[in-house]
């Protein structure tokens, strides 16, 4: 059975998420950056509180699954996710996961503390988008293509206002779907170079393992075992787009045949199917941990 783990990133967080995470992660939190966790509506309006707590669900939830057994042959992260992914694939340690998340966060707030964010258009290809930015494109409200999660779902990130434009044009030109999303930060621009700059340079200081299994990077979608492209991967995706609907026709390519989607969410997994309905998933999110492993022990002895 080849089985992939998915890591969303922002934007599924809830108050409360944290109520089964191990209460030594959040300690360790604290400890190595200052920051206590609030795990509350309130707290997530801070793009930090928000990183740092998806982390900690997700690796959490990694530690728990590979107790009972069970071990990723593919790992695919999106955006925030590529840490616990990296992590899943024995490449980077907690501590120093922590550390980078929490570093990254602060950068990225600091980088554009307000007026700037993220939104999605459904139901237009990725040029037909691009055609819109490209005719509406204003230097003094910048805004740019992003990343790709299916053939008919593209984000776009920049300036709220000319984020709100793109929108409106958008729904002009047919989308089924324009919002804007709940990331307070243009992530994967050109507009985040600078950050991806700083994260790359503390990643150059801590030591990385070569990846356990296959790691599908955001940055291109292609699949690598090399340490080094992951750590690439790691500080750099910020400024590129995710390349969520390739990575997917990758690991189709190597014959994945189940799916888990770490908490919190399951727009992964609703992706995932659209592209391949018959594809075996578990929602971490919607269920606890005894249920997903009952399901992938039955598909073991099925396959």
């Amino acid at each position: 059975m080849n089985t992939l783990w998915m890591f969303p990133g922002q934007g599924s967080q809830r108050q409360g998420m944290l109520s089964t995470t191990a209460l030594s992660l959040r300690k360790q939190v604290t400890e190595l950056t200052g920051i206590k966790l609030e795990d509350t509506d309130q707290g997530y309006m801070d793009s930090v509180q928000i990183q740092l707590s998806i982390l900690i669900l997700q690796l959490s939830q990694v530690d728990e699954m590979k107790a009972t057994g069970w071990q990723p042959n593919l790992v695919a992260g999106h955006s925030l996710g590529v840490f616990a992914a990296a992590y899943a694939a024995g490449v980077i340690k907690t501590t120093d996961a922590i550390k980078i998340v929490a570093l990254r966060a602060k950068e990225m707030q600091n980088a554009y503390p307000k007026g700037y964010g993220m939104g999605v258009i459904v139901g237009l290809l990725r040029n037909e988008v691009a055609a819109i930015v490209d005719s509406e494109f204003d230097e003094k409200a910048p805004v740019y293509v992003s990343n790709q999660n299916s053939q008919l779902q593209v984000t776009i990130s920049g300036n709220i206002a000319g984020i709100k434009q793109i929108l409106e044009k958008a729904k002009q030109k047919g989308a089924q779907k324009a919002k804007l999303l709940r990331v307070p930060v243009p992530s994967h621009s050109p507009l985040m170079r600078g950050v991806a700059k700083e994260l790359t340079d503390a990643l150059g200081k801590i030591q990385l393992q070569k990846p356990t299994c296959i790691y599908l990077a955001d940055y291109n979608g292609h699949a690598t075992r090399s340490v080094e492209e992951v750590a690439y991967d790691l500080g750099n995706n910020l400024a590129y787009p995710v390349y969520w609907d390739v990575m997917m026709d990758v690991a189709k390519e190597y014959l994945m045949d189940s799916a888990v989607e770490f908490s919190p969410g399951h727009v992964m997994t609703g992706l995932l199917k659209t592209k391949l309905p018959d594809m075996r998933t578990i929602s971490m999110a919607d269920m606890g941990l005894d249920d997903a492993k009952f399901l992938l022990t039955k598909w073991q002895k099925l396959s």
